[in-house]
């Protein structure tokens, strides 16, 4: 822990060539730095690593996690081996990294650099290195050559900082369910894959998933409508928190749209439009379906009659069928869908298009 110390500019001013600037904005923020041992041998495992780590501390309050506006950072230490050997060779850290993207590609390139440095009968100097997102690359910005530039010594004025173990016990009772034990529950519980709880998490959607699924959708659908529709409307509408998305949409009307559609009243297409209403107006499914005459059409005649229309009105499609090129089928089905602004059931339309077309 320690607190921010402001920091020096030395550009972007009229007379930077001539003096440097002095920031004090955030002098006196507390911050706290995790340091971890040289546990990642990829640029992936150490850009997953500091995701679930984002993840883990936005549960607890602990942070934002807006890395964009520097409320989280990476720095990264890098260094290489020899094949077949142990000990790691001289570390080059990369510092104020702020996205998971440039945390992967600054490390493979310093990989690669390091490699270059050592294949070509060089020594990797022990340095502090930036990340240049528009050139692609590291560069230099300041050269620590001794561990004692580190500053590795015990702070004279801080005494040593003790935690009982009953207050650790307090605090690990009163902590919510962490993202891993989450997703574990979720696997088991649910029948879900990684594949599957790993976005939900991310998203920090697993929550809301689980409210809805406790309000009667099936899990899995629940999942595909939360990973699919739910999420591209959170993309379009720009916000990402579950607790905006619960106030536009509370769990329990979710799962009411995902019953009209398992038990035939819409279709799955139209399903998607009444989201949109909902999402807008605030208003139940059953509400948009009855104001507005949703309801699937299951009659046979009623189907049977559209059916008809359509293979009047496309004679090739039908004579290409008939003659073998059954891809044509697909947009037959199409065409009666459309006919029926989509309200037809499409196992029944299915059903009958094909029972017609081979009659």
């Amino acid at each position: 822990m320690e607190e921010d110390a402001g920091k020096l500019l030395h550009e972007g001013f009229s007379d930077s060539d001539r003096r440097s600037y002095v920031d004090l904005n955030r002098a006196g923020v507390p911050l706290i730095e995790i340091v971890t041992e040289p546990d990642f041998r990829s640029s992936k495992d150490a850009a997953n690593f500091f995701s679930y780590l984002r993840e883990l501390l936005m549960l607890l309050g602990v942070n934002d996690g807006n890395m964009e506006e520097g409320s989280l950072r990476c720095d990264a230490n890098v260094s290489i081996r020899e094949t077949g050997t142990v000990a790691l060779g001289t570390k080059a850290e990369v510092k104020n990294l702020n996205s998971f993207r440039f945390l992967e590609k600054a490390l493979d390139y310093e990989f690669k650099r390091q490699e270059d440095v050592v294949l070509s009968g060089g020594r990797v100097a022990q340095e502090t290195r930036l990340w240049d997102a528009a050139a692609g690359r590291t560069s230099t910005m300041r050269t620590k050559e001794e561990a004692h530039d580190y500053r590795y010594f015990p702070e004279p004025d801080l005494p040593p900082l003790v935690i009982g173990a009953a207050r650790v016990d307090r605090i690990r009772a009163s902590m919510p369910e962490l993202p891993a034990a989450r997703r574990s529950r979720l696997k088991s519980k649910y029948g879900l894959s990684d594949a599957d709880v790993v976005p939900l998490s991310v998203a920090r959607l697993d929550v809301y998933f689980e409210e809805t699924v406790e309000a009667g959708a099936d899990a899995r659908a629940a999942k595909n409508w939360l990973l699919g529709v739910v999420r591209a409307k959170m993309n379009e509408e720009g916000f990402d928190s579950a607790a905006t998305l619960r106030e536009r949409l509370p769990p329990a009307r979710l799962a009411e749209l995902m019953a009209l559609v398992d038990k035939g009243t819409i279709s799955g297409s139209v399903a998607k439009d009444v989201f949109e209403k909902m999402f807008a107006a605030r208003r139940t499914a059953e509400e948009i379906v009855r104001a507005e005459g949703l309801t699937q059409i299951d009659d046979e005649a009623q189907i049977l009659a559209r059916v008809a229309e359509v293979l009047a009105g496309n004679a090739d499609a039908v004579a290409q069928y008939r003659g073998g090129k059954t891809t044509t089928f697909g947009f037959l089905v199409g065409q009666v869908m459309k006919a029926t602004a989509g309200k037809a059931n499409p196992k029944r339309v299915n059903e009958l298009l094909k029972r017609a077309l081979e009659e």
